[in-house]
């Protein structure tokens, strides 16, 4: 019983890399909020106290998002669409905020971090959705803000936080933001925001991974709240498959990738701020 629970927790991780990888590649995201509620799930049904799964899924899902958006950001440079000026400045102010971030969550109680998490992946959904168009007349970023140095820096450093106190790599809520307030196509904004959400997986792992040094109750294995075995299961049946999303996302028409980014956004919300279980499903 014990041996078929264990494959049953390996099969399920691999799937969700394979899914991750995909859709990394695919919109420009690092998939934890794909990862992380399956990874509550996998871990509290090992008998892991909720409270620490929330935090060991949010460190683990920031561990596997850096080789996965690095994959991804390999694939979209060769096609010409990453913006470094920018990625990298968002990046860097995105890595501090995310160690801000995942220091404050290695403090707060589970129930609400996966509330927040919920209520966060819902709004970049909400955003997106209600938005007149993500497609701008060309790909091409206005001179204006070209120059927003600023604009950058703190748009990196909002999301960062957001990224280090829900354990996902940003990109559901950068990409949005790319496109409608900072006038990036489609494609300019997948691209691009693999670049940063690489930069906020480095804080926030750096953070995970101190605040959880030595504590009790973790699965073997770990460094600090960063669990390598699903790591090895995510981040290795991912990597392979960003490159299989971006060769999809560059033949889809930008209005096909913004539904796809809202519904499974709305769906892992609902699921996480518990609305789903609510009504019984």
């Amino acid at each position: 019983m014990i041996e078929t629970s264990f494959l049953v927790y390996v099969l399920v991780l691999l799937a969700t890399g394979i899914v991750v990888g995909f859709s990394c590649g695919l919109l420009g995201i690092g998939g934890g909020f794909l990862m992380v509620p399956v990874q509550i799930w996998a871990l509290t049904s090992q008998g892991i106290d909720p409270t620490l799964a929330t935090r060991i899924a949010f460190g683990t899902s920031l561990a596997v998002v850096l080789p996965t958006a690095l994959s991804g950001c390999r694939g979209h440079s060769c096609r010409g669409v990453i913006l470094w000026r920018p990625g990298i400045i968002m990046g860097l102010c995105g890595l501090v905020g995310a160690f801000l971030g995942g220091s404050i969550a290695a403090h707060v109680p589970g129930d609400l971090l996966r509330m927040a998490f919920g209520f966060v992946v819902m709004l970049g959904a909400l955003r997106m959705l209600f938005a007149k168009s993500l497609q701008p007349r060309q790909e091409a970023l206005p001179e204006e803000t070209r120059k927003s140095l600023l604009q950058f820096a703190l748009w990196g450093l909002a999301v960062g936080v957001i990224s280090g106190l829900t354990g996902i790599g940003g990109g559901v809520i950068l990409v949005p933001a790319m496109v409608i307030a900072m006038g990036f196509g489609m494609y300019q904004a997948i691209g691009t925001s693999s670049v940063t959400i690489a930069f906020n997986a480095v804080g926030g792992v750096i953070a995970y991974a101190i605040n959880g040094w030595g504590v009790p109750g973790l699965p073997a294995y770990c460094v600090g709240y960063i669990d390598l075995l699903q790591f090895a299961l995510l981040a290795g049946a991912s990597i392979f498959t960003a490159s299989w999303g971006v060769k999809v996302a560059h033949r889809l028409p930008a209005e096909k990738l913004k539904y796809i980014f809202v519904v499974l956004m709305i769906y892992i919300g609902l699921k996480m701020i518990g609305v789903l279980g609510w009504v019984g499903l």
